[in-house]
């Protein structure tokens, strides 16, 4: 049996979850969020938690069943808490900052990048560390719009300028010089 699936989905204070059939609407103090599952498991709310089972032992049953527990999940997580994302913008003269809403990227480009935010998401920027806080209750959504942001000026190789996670290890090229050197 799946170690994840087999595992209930806590219901904390504040968010609701209904079920109608392999549908499930999870709604909390950061919004509301729909989604449906296969029929072929099933899903029980017992003592404030949701327990996803399985109808047989079929290799695709199988495999959805920890997956829809993940999704559930994050369904639960994201309405209560939301999920966030942080990016860094390493480079002279590369910055970010806000327009209203809306997110305005400076990356060495003749012209500065604007990205509107979806509905869900929304943007913050510390300008003294270079760093972009992407927020939401959508998992999915919130690395999506991610993606999307460090896809403007992917981190280059050799001097390491452009836009990554917090975190990330750029793997580092030697130039021209240390190869000719060697």
């Amino acid at each position: 049996m799946s170690r994840i699936g087999k595992l209930p989905v806590e219901i904390p204070a504040g968010v609701q979850v209904e079920l109608n059939g392999s549908e499930v609407k999870v709604k909390g103090p950061n919004g509301t969020m729909k989604r449906t599952f296969s029929p072929r498991l099933g899903l029980v709310i017992e003592d404030g938690k949701l327990v996803v089972s399985r109808s047989s032992e079929e290799q695709t049953v199988r495999a959805l069943h920890g997956t829809t527990r993940s999704l559930i999940h994050n369904m639960v997580v994201g309405v209560s808490d939301g999920f966030k994302k942080v990016l860094e913008i390493d480079g002279v003269g590369y910055r970010a900052e806000m327009d209203g809403n809306n997110l305005v990227v400076h990356v060495g480009y003749s012209h500065p990048v604007v990205v509107v935010p979806e509905s869900g998401i929304s943007f913050e920027v510390d300008t003294k560390t270079r760093q972009i806080t992407i927020k939401g209750f959508d998992k999915e959504q919130v690395g999506q719009v991610a993606v999307n942001i460090r896809k403007i000026r992917p981190p280059e190789p050799y001097k390491g300028k452009g836009i990554h996670y917090l975190g990330e290890k750029i793997r580092r090229k030697a130039g021209k010089s240390a190869k000719a050197a060697a």
